[in-house]
Parts: C-alpha cells; sequence; structure tokens
C-alpha cells in the first residue's frame, strides 16, 4: 500500500529533488497566466459578461471529465510520458497562438474546452513519471519538489502579468508570451527527461499518499483538480446496482460524508473562482490590480504549503480540514462583505490581496489534509474504484459550481454567489465532524463482552435462606 498516510512530505531536503524538475516551472507560469488572462479577455477585448466567464468554464470542465476518462486509459496502454508531456505543453502553445491571433468569443469558447481535453495527458503523465523515476524512500521528497514547482511557476506567471499589463494592456501578446513558456517547457521535456525504465499504471498513484496530494492539487493556475479514474468507470445499469448496493452499506461508515463534504468544497470553490475576477472587474480594476491579487493567492498556498504536512500530523488532518474550510468560509464571507460597501480602487486591492491570500493559506491546509483523510480512509479497499467515485463527484461539483455561478450572472449579484459559496463550505463542517466520528467508530477496537456474574445457588455455602 505504500507509506503511511501520515508520511506525506510537503518540503523538500533541497528545492529540487532533480534538475529535470525545472522543465515543469514554465509551463505552470503558462496556465497561472492564462488563468487571469482569459476572463480578462472575455471581459475587455471580447465584450463578453460575467455569463460569458461561467460559459466558458462551464465546458473546460465537460471536456476535463471526458479528457480523464480517455487519458487515464491512454497512459496505461501506451506509458510513453514523455510523448503525452510534450503533446500536452505544446499543444497548450498553439492554441494560446490561436486565441492571440484569431480573438473572437466563440473561438475562445472551443480553445478553453481543447484545452480541457488536453490537461489530463500532462496531469496523469507527470504523477507517473515522477512515481517511474524515483525510489520508494525519494518519492516525498520527489512529489514535494513537484509541487513546489508549480507553485513557483505560478508566482513567475502572474508577477509576468502583472508587469506587463503594468506598462501595456495588450492581453493579446501577452497571450503570445504565455505561448513562448509553453513551448519552453515542451522543449525542456524533450531535452531533459528520459522515459523511466519500469512501467506503472494509474492504479498505483492511488497506493502512495504524495502522489494522491500531487493529483489534487494539478491545475493550479486554473485552481481545478483534474478528475483522477485509476479505474475506468463503466456505463450502464450494472455499474448503478453497484453504486446503490455500496452507498447502503457504507451509509454508517465515512467514506460517503468525506465525498459529501468534498463535493460541497469543491462546488463553492469553483463558484467563487469563476465570479471572482468579473467581480474585481466590475468594481473597476485594473488587468495589473487584478494579477497583483491573484498573486497573493499563490504566494499564500506557497507559504504554508511547505507547513501543511507538520501541521496535518500534529493537529491531526480531521481538525485541520475542519479549521482550513472554517478559514476559507470566513474569506468567502468577507469578501461579500465587501460588496455592501463603497471603496476607492486602491482600498479595494488592499483588502482583496490580503483577502484572496487568506483563501490561498486556507486551500493549501485542506488540501493536504483531505487528502490524507482520503487516502486514509481507502485503504483496503477498492481505492481505484472509489477515487474514481470521488473525482467524478468533484467534476459533478465543478460543473454545477459554474452552471450556477452562469444562472446568478442573471441577477448580476456578486454577493449572492459569494454567500452562497460561503453557506456550502459551513455546510461542510458538520459533516467532516461526523466523518471524523464514524473514521473513530469504524476503527475503534471492539471489546469482547464481559462475563456476567454468576448468580449464586440458594444453597450454596454463605448464602442465606429465607423461609
Amino acid at each position: 500500500m505504500g507509506a503511511p498516510f501520515t508520511s506525506v512530505s510537503t518540503w523538500p531536503r533541497r528545492l529540487v529533488a532533480r534538475p529535470w524538475l525545472l522543465a515543469f516551472v514554465p509551463i505552470n507560469a503558462a496556465t497561472a497566466g492564462f488563468g487571469v488572462v482569459l476572463p480578462l479577455l472575455i471581459l475587455g477585448p471580447l465584450h463578453g459578461s460575467w455569463s460569458d466567464v461561467a460559459l466558458a468554464a462551464l465546458g473546460f470542465n465537460l471536456a476535463l471529465i471526458v479528457a480523464s476518462f480517455i487519458w487515464g486509459r491512454l497512459s496505461d496502454r501506451y506509458r510513453r510520458r514523455r510523448a503525452f508531456l510534450i503533446l500536452n505543453y505544446g499543444g497548450f502553445a498553439a492554441l494560446y497562438l490561436l486565441l492571440a491571433h484569431l480573438p473572437n468569443l466563440p473561438l475562445l469558447f472551443g480553445v478553453y474546452a481543447l484545452i480541457g481535453l488536453l490537461a489530463p495527458a500532462g496531469t496523469s503523465a507527470s504523477n507517473l513519471l515522477i512515481l517511474e523515476k524515483f525510489s520508494e524512500s525519494e518519492r516525498p521528497r520527489a512529489y514535494a519538489s513537484f509541487q513546489e514547482m508549480s507553485i513557483v511557476g505560478s508566482v513567475v506567471g502572474l508577477l509576468l502579468g502583472f508587469f506587463w499589463t503594468l506598462s501595456s494592456d495588450t492581453l493579446l501578446a501577452l497571450l503570445t508570451v504565455l505561448a513562448g513558456l509553453a513551448a519552453l517547457s515542451a522543449v525542456a521535456v524533450a531535452l531533459l527527461v528520459a522515459e523511466p525504465e519500469r512501467k506503472l499504471t494509474t492504479l498505483q498513484v492511488a497506493k502512495h499518499p504524495e502522489s494522491l496530494l500531487s493529483r489534487s492539487r494539478a491545475l493550479i493556475g486554473f485552481r481545478v483538480p483534474v478528475p483522477f479514474f485509476p479505474v475506468r468507470p463503466h456505463l450502464g445499469s450494472g455499474p448503478l446496482r453497484r453504486f446503490v448496493g455500496w452507498a447502503r452499506r457504507e451509509i454508517h461508515h465515512e467514506l460517503p460524508l468525506i465525498f459529501g463534504a468534498g463535493f460541497l468544497f469543491n462546488f463553492a470553490s469553483n463558484l467563487f473562482n469563476i465570479s471572482y475576477t468579473p467581480y474585481l472587474y466590475s468594481v473597476g480594476l485594473g488587468s495589473s490590480s487584478i494579477f497583483l491579487i491573484n498573486i497573493s493567492n499563490s504566494l499564500g498556498q506557497g507559504a504554508v504549503f511547505p507547513a501543511s504536512g507538520r501541521l496535518s500530523e500534529q493537529m491531526g488532518p480531521d481538525r485541520l480540514v475542519q479549521r482550513a474550510t472554517y478559514l476559507r468560509s470566513l474569506g468567502y464571507l468577507a469578501v461579500s462583505m465587501l460588496t455592501l460597501v463603497a471603496i476607492v480602487a486602491g482600498t479595494a486591492v488592499g483588502l482583496n490581496f490580503v483577502l484572496f491570500g487568506v483563501l490561498g493559506v486556507a486551500v493549501a491546509l485542506y488540501t493536504t489534509a483531505s487528502s490524507l483523510i482520503l487516502f486514509r480512509s481507502v485503504q483496503g479497499r477498492e481505492a481505484g474504484q472509489l477515487l474514481g467515485l470521488n473525482s467524478a463527484l468533484g467534476g459533478l461539483a465543478a460543473v454545477l459550481g459554474a452552471a450556477v455561478a452562469g444562472t446568478l450572472s442573471v441577477w448580476g449579484s456578486y454577493r449572492l454567489v459569494f454567500l452562497v459559496a460561503a453557506g456550502s463550505l459551513l455546510l461542510s463542517l458538520p459533516i467532516w465532524t461526523a466523518a471524523s466520528v464514524a473514521f473513530q467508530k469504524r476503527r475503534a477496537p471492539r471489546e469482547p463482552p464481559r462475563p456476567s456474574a454468576p448468580t449464586p445457588r440458594a444453597d450454596a455455602p454463605g448464602t442465606a435462606k429465607t423461609g
């Protein structure tokens, strides 16, 4: 089953476990920059609306779910990690260039959906690449380095966007630069990364807490976890009956509660993230200010992520996941309160910089703690199928979040969106508590029944007689 769930490492002994991991910095810079450029492009040069941002996210999330089935299957069949990475990163570069030179709203919807189709190719390949190229003892540090490269890349990409838009508001030209960064990662992978000698399957990812944690932090620039299906799901009435049977058997255990709480968290996160940039744009903040606010989120994650593993061991993942959820819900409530007052642009930037940074801290703590809880609960069970079910629910939450954001945009009430997101998180808190209690009950050692004291016979010595 791999290392115990408490052994997950979130800080390497040195920043880069192997030099070729630096190849992942440019692609993370490109995706982080694109994650901010895309809604700004819709709201600005393409004259779209908040509902158009939600519609683009809906297409992206649907494509992401479908593609995750396909790329997981292809990764197990062909096992060419470098080829998949080059295809992913080179494809991103081509799509960014296409959008930079032919900007229009329908094309943007299609490009974003194609990005969703390509994204799981690189996610599966990169996780399996590290799993195959590092030994059991090296993997915690290797995956920690991999996550640090994603955070560093994200900060670099957002800083690039900030300085670029500070001097010029040419978002289309910035897309060309981001395409160059994606292409740079493709070239770096081709030159620096050799195909591993041993070949594993996606199911192996489910057996290691570090790789599972890495999966849940994928696509940091888009702030969307890529669905993960280590066992290919089957459609039809048979799987549905098996799911119903599983739910009945597990109703008193913690897994359904974990899935439910995770669903609410993913729904709230997608609802908030899709609406946040349009909200910032609506209060009159410029592109450079919006990039600066997004930097605070990545900095918050980067500052806290190294300590999240140690905090999980000290506090326990159950307590930490609740504290992180509560902190994130307070952040959503604070942002909703900002919509009640008229504030000048400089003050709005400062307040949102702090609040979005706090949300980054909360998501880093939540991701580590919830991954450890999930890994702990699937040990000794059909981990591949259970993780696939969890991913399917996460994908459904992402789609639902985009749909609800688009629906609420009809009324133009950002305050209502942020309150719904905060309420969803607060609703998940008692569910996390119930999951913790259910786990403790399931794991508690069963005491053998105590023998009852024998009833004394009426004629036994020392027994008083009545009559």
